[in-house]
């Protein structure tokens, strides 16, 4: 593979400006400060029971692990938070580093060489990241596009959003007035302000790719006074304005660059017209950038905000973008955002790689519980992406974090995404895309609901509601979809069911088997299924023969936990936080 990116150790004095301990960073490092509540902490002496690297240790690129440390395989180095080493007396300490093969490597060894990857030490004879490519085989859309396509002209962006807005400018309906209302200030720092603040140097004095659309946004103040109000600038404005930086290519996902355009709708490419850079479609007659779109870029960068579900596609774009920069020697950043639904919670059905398309390209549970820079890594990892990658990380963000606990306004990442609460629901509801059920397009409450006109909703209702599933209640629902993009009911009352959280950690995805298991049965004719488009959500076709079959809720969700457990142990060496 080409290597990641290679980061060195540094130590910072104590008496340096809100730091002490040790600072791991690429040529001056990513983020440069401990938490404050961490500063002035000196680093643990204790192992931990760590793997190769003492917790309040390090490893420089390069070194031997000396004699008589732990190096057993399958056990994971403990590193730092992305960032900063945290000690191991002051919370938790992350597993960063990538796992040991379970063969070839011993304990017994008296040295092995290690190297630092994106922050992390490996140990390259055994680390997964150094496999050779595997599920490298050319994924399809659903519609049969593949990794090759033309320019094409269409569309521009948008500009700063100030943060003073309304909430329904932000999208938020009546009702939800407490989600995602923007705070005064931020309690994380997403990638993009981490970058932008002390690590431009990994910009700068480079030609700049950047795939991004309305959501690639990050708090600013405006004036220098302190207490100043803030305002919501532009990634695209920040690196065109930015000293030695030249943005040369922009690249727009599904949605549009302004993503506004509906599901499934081709984009073609255009020019924005704030900075005349042209923004290349990768939602048009091409999914991956080609040869002539990445021919004046030195570096690709991304920034997205995920909703942290699999069938999200903004995540296929990253996969694709990082294959396409590999394939030409091209560096790839990922600026990390939250994962709005959090980070503890994995739920669902693994899919099957067979069923792999642009909807889900890896065999990852419907919520995996990942930012974009944690699943990036997984990619390099696990699924034989071969690419320069560097992952600038948040500051401020936990795992038991959601969207609302952030403090970071929602700005819907799609057009039938308004709120955090539609985010929350997705994982499930979004399997009734492959139904003759509409889950809401054209209402403020897109993915929160399930209806049909032939339905009937208190008795909906109530069916599911005696399944006592934890953390969610159904209520009987009416609602009329205006101009959807799906063509479902367009302008018609239709009768349902709305899912109320009671616990973020709800399983929407089993929530979602038993509404379809109840609406199946009462919808007798009326039912129908998109048949590959369910399977290729479903990421297997054993989820539709079950229910056709007669199979209960206890027998089509039997193996999908030892599933998510096996899916833990896979991810937990890419997990940053």
């Amino acid at each position: 593979m080409r290597s990641s990116v290679t980061s060195d150790h540094r130590r910072v004095s104590a008496s340096s400006p809100g730091a002490s301990g040790w600072i791991i960073g690429s040529e001056g490092g990513i983020g440069g400060r401990l938490p404050s509540s961490l500063a002035g902490a000196p680093p643990s002496e204790s192992k931990a029971g760590v793997c190769g690297v003492e917790v309040g240790g390090e490893v420089p690129a390069g070194e031997d692990v000396p004699a008589g440390r732990d190096v057993t395989p399958g056990r994971a180095l403990h590193e730092i938070n992305a960032t900063t080493r945290i000690p191991a007396d002051r919370g938790r300490i992350v597993a960063l580093c990538l796992r040991l093969v379970r063969s070839g490597i011993g304990s017994g060894d008296s040295s092995l060489r290690v190297s630092v990857v994106d922050g992390v030490g490996r140990v390259p004879a055994a680390c997964r990241m150094t496999l050779t490519r595997r599920m490298r085989a050319l994924h399809r859309s659903a519609d049969g596009r593949e990794g090759i396509g033309s320019r094409k002209t269409s569309q521009s962006w948008v500009p700063t959003l100030v943060l003073g807005v309304t909430l329904s400018a932000c999208g938020v309906p009546d009702g939800d007035a407490s989600v995602g209302a923007a705070a005064a200030e931020a309690t994380v720092r997403v990638g993009v302000e981490v970058l932008l603040s002390d690590s431009l140097h990994l910009v700068q004095g480079k030609r700049v790719g950047l795939v991004t659309n309305h959501t690639g946004i990050y708090q600013r103040a405006v004036g220098q006074v302190a207490g100043s109000p803030r305002e919501l600038g532009s990634m695209i404005d920040a690196l065109h304005e930015a000293p030695d930086v030249e943005l040369v290519a922009l690249f727009g996902p599904e949605h549009g660059i302004r993503g506004v355009a509906e599901a499934g709708v081709r984009i073609e490419s255009a020019v924005d017209e704030q900075t005349g850079v042209p923004i290349h479609s990768l939602y048009g007659g091409t999914l991956r950038p080609t040869p002539e779109m990445l021919e004046s870029v030195d570096v690709l960068v991304f920034d997205m905000q995920d909703v942290g579900a699999r069938y999200y596609t903004y995540v296929s774009t990253m996969a694709y973008a990082m294959e396409a920069a590999g394939d030409f020697g091209i560096p790839f950043i990922v600026l990390d955002r939250p994962n709005p639904l959090g980070g503890d919670a994995v739920q669902g059905n693994v899919l099957d790689p067979e069923y792999a398309t642009f909807v889900g390209l890896y065999p990852v549970p419907m919520r995996h519980g990942m930012t974009v820079g944690e699943l990036a890594r997984m990619y390099v990892g696990e699924f034989g992406i071969e690419v320069d990658l560097h992952v600038v990380p948040m500051d401020g963000w936990q795992r038991d974090m959601t969207f609302s606990d952030t403090g970071l306004p929602w700005v819907a990442p799609s057009p039938n995404m308004p709120t955090f609460e539609s985010a929350l629901a997705y994982p499930g509801t979004c399997l009734f895309e492959g139904t003759s059920l509409s889950v809401g397009r054209g209402t403020d409450r897109a993915f929160q609901w399930v209806g049909a006109p032939w339905l009937d909703g208190p008795a909906l209702a109530e069916s599911l509601n005696a399944y006592g599933l934890e953390g969610v209640r159904f209520e009987a629902a009416t609602f009329t979809p205006t101009n959807a993009g799906d063509g479902k009911f367009d302008g018609q009352e239709v009768q349902g069911v709305r899912l109320v959280h009671q616990d973020t950690n709800y399983d929407a995805s089993k929530a979602a088997v038993a509404m379809l298991l109840e609406a199946y049965a009462m919808s007798g004719d009326n039912w129908a299924w998109l048949q590959s488009h369910f399977d290729r959500l479903a990421g297997t076709d054993l989820l539709r023969l079950g229910i056709e079959a007669g199979l209960g809720f206890a027998a089509l969700t039997a193996a999908w936990d030892e599933g998510v457990v096996e899916f833990e142990q896979l991810r937990g060496p890419y997990l940053m936080y």
